[in-house]
């Protein structure tokens, strides 16, 4: 157990050391290109398709679930 949140907290932590250096450097996104930002660099993370892949994959949890207790209510009687 001390092994799985160990994992949750470093990938946690890598997660919002990427999203710290990125807004203190100005690599943020700010709806511009990769190629027409001021300084030349792009984000290190497109933080747009991290928030939309996080989207899917808790709507994605949540169907799983549902399905999973429709299945044992069915069950159960």
């Amino acid at each position: 157990m001390p092994i799985l949140l160990g994992f949750i907290l470093g990938v946690a932590m890598t997660i919002t050391g990427a999203f710290a250096f990125d807004s203190a450097t100005g690599r943020a996104a700010n709806g511009l290109t990769p190629t027409s930002q001021v300084t030349g660099q792009a984000p290190m993370v497109n933080w747009a398709v991290v928030g939309s892949e996080w989207q899917s994959f808790r709507d994605n949890v949540r169907t799983t679930a549902d399905n999973l207790e429709r299945t044992i209510k069915q069950h159960a009687g």
